[in-house]
């Protein structure tokens, strides 16, 4: 193994600084918290940005842009962090995570001057989101590189925690954020990241030094073209799963859908068959042969997944049912979701920090895996909970996820930087980049799609029985009753009128007695009418993710009692490279 040490640069902190620990902290957190939040921004802020431009996401022709808008910055995010965390081992991980803070900048200043309106406008948004999405990659794939570098063992935890939990609480903050925005401007949803980008800038190359071992190396193309191609063939498979193909209200048996997936995966295949014979890899393979690492590596994939698939059904519970029940009109319930999903945030704030230090003094393995089993439990409670709910037994079940997430967040982090050599550390976080940003990818594609088969099963019953109840004739109700249930779901995430959204297309409104076009478009109707339906499909989804979590507490536990590398032990080091370890 060949590592040089990095060169000597003067800054506002020295590298030797006692302090110069905590600037990097800062700085990276910074960078982590503004990445996470730009992954969600979107999500509340959709009605408001295709308003913007004049498109109508919910028609057919349109739904690829909604998609795209909503996955492009995770997937490029997830497919990018371990090439550049690869680089970061090579040439710098500092110089690769300024870099990042650049075209991060770059892409929000172009995303907030949209000059085109239509398909050209939303073209343009979904080609900046994907360079503001390079730009995230390189600042996650080196972030917790760079602290790990910068903390001793005994600190590091409760430093990573600090950085995870703001990695993953950002993606709260952002749904909130982005509500209040879009109030103002939509084109504000994407300029709030550019004092804070250009600060960061600054401040990124005035502070931050190379402290870390380098591993010299040649760039793997091979490795990064196949990884690249697979992963995104794979995820852009299961993110077109969600839409209905033919009589089916998903995709999954679409030939295009399929070929992506199973050709994805036969790339990825391949990828590993190459980066094992490759003398400078894209990514050290071996270092899953370290259980620590893999078993961290796994659950926290599976974590992610139902973190994911969490958010998302809360914003549809929240929008399309509970919030309009209780007397927000359909236009205001983005923001309100956002709001009422606090507790979230405030338990990550409280436990993240908490638990990481905890984990330095006692280890990761009991922290984790009790992490996860807390949160298996809140996705039960849930389940138990009925759809119009009391506010106050929701906000202390997802309080309770919030406190279990972060102990288990903080710790695995830590376990898997701590598991592998220092010149390796770039790629370990750039593979724990990829895990969770590709589990929040496919989690988008798998709850929605357990969701959307769940109400196809009573959903169009009991639509078209409605629809009928209220005048509306039969072969409209029946035409509307018909549609993919994915329609409905989209109306109430993008926050929607769905009713209105369904039958304003048909010109049925228009022709209905007052009182009856009253209530089939009033707040009351639609959350009534899917609440039952709604409710089974919740019993798929959460009851999947309770199986994750347990999964993930069983990862967590069988990562074994050591996780830290032992740098200064060379027989261990050789170990490694032989895949002995």
């Amino acid at each position: 193994m060949t590592s040089t040490a990095a060169p000597e640069r003067t800054g506002a902190f020295h590298r030797d600084h006692p302090r110069y620990p905590w600037v990097a902290l800062s700085n990276t957190t910074l960078g982590m918290l503004m990445v996470t939040i730009n992954s969600s921004i979107v999500i509340i802020s959709l009605p408001a940005i295709f308003t913007g431009i004049r498109l109508n996401p919910l028609d057919a022709g349109n739904v690829s842009y909604l998609l795209w808008m909503l996955m492009g910055f995770m997937l490029v995010t997830a497919v990018l962090v371990v090439g550049f965390g690869r680089l970061g081992d090579m040439i710098g991980r500092v110089r690769i995570y300024n870099l990042g803070f650049v075209v991060f900048t770059v892409g929000s200043i172009a995303l907030a001057f949209d000059p085109f309106t239509g398909s050209p406008g939303a073209l343009w948004l979904i080609g900046w989101r994907v360079v503001q999405g390079v730009g995230g990659a390189m600042l996650f794939a080196n972030s917790t590189a760079i602290i790990t570098d910068a903390f001793p063992t005994h600190r590091r935890g409760m430093a990573l925690g600090i950085n995870q939990i703001a990695a993953v609480a950002g993606s709260f903050i952002g749904l909130i954020v982005g509500g209040l925005l879009a109030v103002i401007d939509w084109r504000a949803v994407f300029f709030v990241s550019v004092p804070f980008g250009i600060l960061g800038t600054i401040w990124s190359y005035k502070s931050l030094h190379e402290v870390g071992v380098r591993k010299a190396g040649k760039l793997d193309i091979p490795g990064n073209l196949l990884f690249l191609v697979g992963l995104t063939a794979l995820l852009t498979g299961i993110t077109y799963g969600i839409q209905p193909y033919g009589d089916s209200p998903t995709g999954w048996g679409n030939p295009w859908v399929l070929a992506a997936i199973i050709g994805g995966v036969a790339i990825l295949v391949v990828f590993v068959v190459v980066e094992l014979r490759s003398e400078s890899p894209m990514f050290e393979l071996r270092l899953f042969r370290i259980r620590s690492f893999a078993m961290a590596n796994l659950a926290g994939l599976l974590a992610a997944v139902g973190r994911g698939g969490l958010q998302f059904m809360l914003i549809i519970w929240l929008q399309g049912i509970w919030l309009p029940l209780h007397g927000y009109s359909y236009e205001d319930t983005p923001l309100w979701a956002g709001i009422y999903m606090l507790p979230i945030t405030v338990a990550f704030l409280i436990a993240g920090p908490i638990s990481g230090a905890l984990s330095d003094r006692w280890g990761a393995r009991v922290l984790a895996t009790v992490g996860m089993l807390i949160t298996a439990a809140t996705f039960v409670a849930l389940l138990l909970l009925p759809v119009n709910f009391s506010y106050p037994t929701f906000a202390a079940i997802t309080f309770l996820n919030g406190i279990g997430s972060a102990m288990f967040a903080s710790p695995n982090r830590a376990t898997i930087m701590n598991a592998v050599p220092a010149s390796q550390r770039g790629s370990a976080s750039g593979m724990a980049g990829t895990v969770q940003n590709a589990g929040s990818s496919l989690s988008i594609g798998i709850f929605f799609s357990l969701m959307v088969l769940g109400l196809a099963a009573t959903l169009p019953n009991t639509l078209y029985e409605g629809l009928i109840g209220h005048h509306v004739p039969t072969d409209v109700a029946a035409q509307i009753a018909g549609l993919p249930p994915v329609g409905s779901l989209f109306a109430a995430f993008l926050g929607y009128n769905p009713i209105a959204t369904l039958l304003g297309p048909t010109g049925v409104l228009e022709h209905l007695p007052a009182v009856d076009a009253t209530t089939l478009t009033g707040k009351t109707f639609f959350p009534n009418l899917i609440a039952q339906p709604f409710h089974e499909g919740l019993l798929i989804v959460f009851g999947a993710a309770a199986v994750m979590s347990l999964i993930a507490a069983l990862a967590a536990w069988l990562g074994g009692k050591r996780y830290v590398f032992a740098d200064d032990d060379p027989e261990r080091v050789a170990a490694m490279e032989r895949g002995a370890d």
